[in-house]
């Protein structure tokens, strides 16, 4: 069985995450999506919040798994016996950082490829800082990320649906 994993923040999980995450689920027999501790960031929403947006987003994948891991990515995919990890790219800034990332994993673990895959075009701009500035600024995001997941966003600046 081909287990690739999916790593990211996922604060909160997007369109743009979401057609990464899929397409990922199409080629590989099964995606483990783990959310990534970062102690550097200040999260808006807890990892088990993250686990739980995930879950909620992905449930029509039947081959994705919704994980969280605090340590390196690369004893992660070791632990998990990974052969597979998969990031999205939106634009060429992406691509430096996580090529050096990539490398990084491979040096740490030589058993892990990195499979880049570029969202589609009309993804290309979305991110989660973008959606938690539209949100907190009193934006409509039901562009951004799925319907099940946009109360738990607005609740986070004190909004709700229907405003």
């Amino acid at each position: 069985m081909k287990l690739a994993i999916c790593p990211g923040s996922f604060d909160p999980v997007t369109y743009g995450h979401l057609n990464i995450i899929t397409r990922a689920a199409s080629m590989f027999d099964k995606v483990v999506v783990v959310v990534m501790i970062n102690g550097t960031k200040q999260p808006l929403f807890s990892c088990e919040e993250r686990v739980d947006l995930l879950k909620r987003a992905t449930a029509h994948l039947p081959n994705v798994e919704i994980d969280f891991y605090g340590g390196l990515l690369a004893d992660y995919a070791r632990e998990r016996d990974a052969t597979v990890i998969i990031k999205g790219l939106r634009a060429l800034s992406d691509f430096e950082y996580e090529f050096q990332m990539a490398l990084t994993n491979r040096k740490l673990n030589p058993a892990v490829e990195t499979v880049f895959l570029t969202t589609n075009a009309e993804y290309m701009y979305l991110s989660s800082s973008l959606v938690k500035q539209v949100a907190g600024l009193g934006g409509d995001i039901r562009e951004f990320v799925p319907p099940c997941i946009i109360q738990d966003i607005l609740q986070k600046y004190g909004r709700n649906e229907t405003e």
